[in-house]
């Protein structure tokens, strides 16, 4: 018997038939995305219709996939698209997406309990242990992004520091001002994961960068020195592996040796960088970042993953636990049962209700296997050194900063070259050509492309470079010899 309030259909053969037709429009999307601008501006009558009244009656699936279609899909971010290279957004693949779907419909809760999607979760953290040479000991969990996992990264540490008593008794009861330390490289998370963490913005040190873009190893030496001198406790590097501007990779084996011999929590923030393990031409470049005492990364960048799906490494997986687990009475564990399998998830994040992010991992590793995925991965640093030849061999064009991995950070030149190329990258966002974004490197405007999704290839590299020179013809006039 059907409870006549169920949200079930009550023709399970209509919404099959349904059901079909959304799959198919999802995998048509996807197969012919290089047919499609990489992105549009919205129209304001479409944003007006996201403006209405909460919905008190029905509506027809159909109706409600037609308006999705027609309203939604064709104006999204574009990162599913090849020519998107804007930030580091991973492009997604079917498989990812038909995991999803797999998921969605179990709708399992990973707080906890005993289950197979807790199961399956365990085996990507095995599977990330085995990649940067971890104990067995150490835990992994999935989170929604690294700004996440650089958080739990700073808690775990703060724990390693304080004991488990800063739980109760808050940073106030404790003597000890706590320092970290970070690159000026570095992304914006790890000072948010500082203000979060109650130890304050201001006790993050900014290193400044080298001629490489990466950490500079005297002046963040001179910068623990001068806090153990003036009384603060250093307790935590955060190294960069592919940083958020020029992709650079910072000197993780002598990021490690100094935390070593200062006693400090080292943590790498991976976000993109660090799945680099898999392609054996990147691997020796992190060098070090098995060392590491906790690594973020996500598997959405250049895992390919579908959105989302963050990823903490930590090497002690009994302090892991000891910083969030919180025994409750309708938490009971059991030794049988559904409530067995302790520890649970739960106890290792700050979150009891989680998605099955793991199962789309899964699906991904094991359909396309590590050595495909390394390959891919190797693939768009090449691209990316592709497009500095391109650059290079322009004239009306330069390289702003080194090309490290897959980010190539360059301008159009021009007398007024920051008004200039701000309005390039516009035009070429608007044209549905390449969707490029900006940063600022050495003080000047840069158009950064970041090439991580799989389906890129070097007709959309020449698609980027001959638009901008285009546009760039357009809005200035070339700078003079």
């Amino acid at each position: 018997m059907t409870s006549p309030d169920s949200l079930d259909p009550s023709d399970w053969q209509d919404l099959r038939a349904q059901g079909h037709r959304m799959l198919d429009d999802m995998l048509d999307y996807l197969e012919h995305i290089r047919e499609r601008p990489v992105w549009q501006p919205i129209p304001q009558d479409v944003r007006n219709l996201f403006q209405q009244n909460l919905p008190q009656k029905p509506s027809d699936l159909a109706a409600v996939h037609k308006s999705f279609m027609q309203d939604v899909l064709p104006y999204t971010v574009g990162n599913a698209h090849p020519g998107f290279m804007g930030w580091v957004h991973g492009g997604g693949t079917p498989v990812g997406m038909l995991a999803e779907m797999l998921a969605a419909g179990l709708n399992a809760n990973l707080g906890g309990r005993d289950q197979m999607p807790v199961e399956v979760e365990q085996q990507v953290v095995q599977w990330v242990r085995e990649l940067f040479s971890f104990p067995e000991s150490a835990s992994g969990l999935f989170v929604t992004g690294t700004s996440m996992a650089n958080l739990i990264g700073v808690l775990v540490a703060r724990t390693a520091a304080l004991g488990t008593g800063v739980r109760h008794e808050g940073l106030a009861a404790s003597d000890k001002q706590l320092t970290a330390y970070t690159s000026a490289g570095a992304h914006g998370c790890i000072a948010q994961a500082m203000d979060l963490s109650g130890l304050g913005i201001d006790a993050l040190r900014v290193i400044p960068m080298n001629d490489q873009y990466q950490m500079d190893i005297a002046a963040l030496e001179r910068s623990i020195a001068a806090d153990r001198n003036a009384g603060f406790s250093p307790f935590f590097i955060a190294g960069t592996a592919g940083t958020v501007d020029v992709g650079a990779i910072d000197n993780l084996t002598a990021l490690a040796d100094i935390a070593h011999r200062e006693g400090l929590w080292f943590h790498v923030d991976g976000a993109y960088g660090a799945l680099g393990i898999l392609a054996p031409d990147i691997a020796p470049r992190l060098k070090g970042i098995g060392r590491a005492d906790s690594i973020a990364l996500d598997f959405h960048k250049w895992g390919q993953v579908p959105y989302d799906a963050g990823f903490i490494l930590v090497r002690d997986g009994h302090l892991h636990y000891d910083t969030f687990a919180s025994p409750a009475a309708y938490l009971r564990r059991e030794t049988r049962g559904l409530a067995a399998g302790s520890p649970w998830p739960c106890d290792f994040g700050p979150d009891l209700s989680r998605g099955f992010r793991a199962l789309k991992t899964w699906f991904t590793i094991k359909v396309y296997g590590a050595e495909k995925l390394g390959q891919m991965i190797s693939n768009t640093c090449t691209l990316a050194q592709y497009m500095k030849q391109r650059i290079e061999t322009s004239p009306e064009l330069e390289l702003l900063a080194p090309v490290s991995l897959n980010i190539v950070c360059f301008r159009y030149r021009s007398e007024d070259a920051d008004r200039v190329n701000a309005n390039i990258v516009v035009a070429l966002q608007e044209s549905g050509i390449a969707a490029p974004s900006t940063t600022t490197i050495d003080g000047h405007l840069a158009i950064r492309a970041a090439i991580v999704n799989h389906r890129t290839c070097s007709d959309d590299i020449d698609a980027l470079i001959n638009a901008t020179i285009a546009f760039g013809q357009v809005h200035a006039k070339p700078m003079q010899d």
